[in-house]
């Protein structure tokens, strides 16, 4: 059976001057990618009324796409691509950077609870200067395996598919475990696999999963074996495996140091790169960029720092 690897949430600041809490799996010292996954933020269940919600002011990215995903709330989209949206519970909202966007995040009046994840999907370097792009997909909830309904929101699984169009073949889904569920769910073969838990406690290739925990298997396996003793909902992702060297600093992906620090110095300069987003709010404008550290910035790829992938 493939080793399982578990990575343990880390609770970090998102979003400038009123930052929120949110619980990091991905990336992390000891993986930087599943599939081309390589960022995973948890978050909530919230009360608004006392955490403040959600209020990210423009902000930039560069070299990835942005996969919004809500258990419960609503939350206000805007783009310098010039598109208005709201993420609703159900629904994906897919934004492509590409070579340069901005966005801001704002959770609605309506919403009393904020709940969900935010996901990051590198782009390829044969697509990192593709143009801007937003896509939205209700995803409708279907049985998928004995004990186990869910949403397909990205890529194929148990006959589901989602028109979603991505860069790379990934798999990206909303599971929810019946109690008393043990089941073999089939998955694409030679892919890596997470499981993200959200709530309850779950069983994968036979390890025991917490609430906040993601379990990462290695590629090959054509079957994933869950199971759950209570009720239980997770996220799940997968893709092949992607084995480019990139830098990831901050909002932005490139190919190295020096191309990361011209991304912060156009966005500090306020370049047409990323453009400008109209209709936000907030009492912060823009968030600034942080300064780059004093050492050259370090590519990354599939597994983090000197350890070696597993067979």
């Amino acid at each position: 059976m493939t080793e399982l690897e578990l990575l343990s949430p880390r609770e970090v600041p998102l979003g400038g001057p009123r930052a929120m809490t949110v619980r990091r799996t991905l990336p992390h010292r000891e993986r930087s990618f599943v599939g081309a996954w390589c960022f995973v933020d948890h978050y909530g269940p919230d009360r608004v009324a006392a955490t403040g919600g959600m209020d990210v002011a423009p902000h930039p990215h560069t070299g990835l796409q942005t996969v919004s995903w809500l258990f419960s709330g609503e939350i206000e989209h805007r783009d310098s691509a010039g598109v208005h949206a709201m993420v609703r519970p159900g629904e994906l909202n897919l934004m492509t950077a590409g070579s340069g966007i901005c966005h801001s995040e704002v959770s609605t009046p309506a919403t009393d609870e904020l709940h969900g994840v935010q996901l990051w999907v590198v782009l390829p370097a044969t697509a990192r200067d593709t143009g801007r792009d937003f896509q939205h997909h209700a995803a409708e909830q279907v049985e998928l395996a004995d004990g186990i309904t869910g949403r397909v929101f990205l890529g194929d699984l148990a006959q589901e598919r989602s028109p979603v169009r991505t860069f790379t073949s990934l798999l990206g889904a909303e599971l929810t475990l019946a109690p008393g569920t043990d089941t073999r769910l089939p998955v694409p073969a030679g892919h890596e696999h997470a499981v993200l838990v959200d709530r309850g406690g779950v069983r994968l290739n036979g390890r025991e999963l917490a609430a906040g925990d993601l379990g990462v298997l290695e590629r090959g396996p054509s079957r994933l074996e869950l199971g759950s003793d209570g009720p239980a909902r997770v996220i799940l992702l997968g893709g092949e495996p992607f084995t480019e060297e990139i830098v990831m600093w901050w909002n932005f992906i490139g190919s190295d140091h020096d191309e990361v620090a011209g991304f912060r110095e156009e966005w500090q300069a306020h370049g047409d790169r990323f453009g400008a987003v109209r209709g936000y709010r907030g009492e912060t404008g823009r968030i600034p960029a942080p300064a780059i550290p004093g050492v050259r910035l370090r590519p990354r790829g599939r597994v983090a720092g000197s350890r070696r992938e597993r067979h």
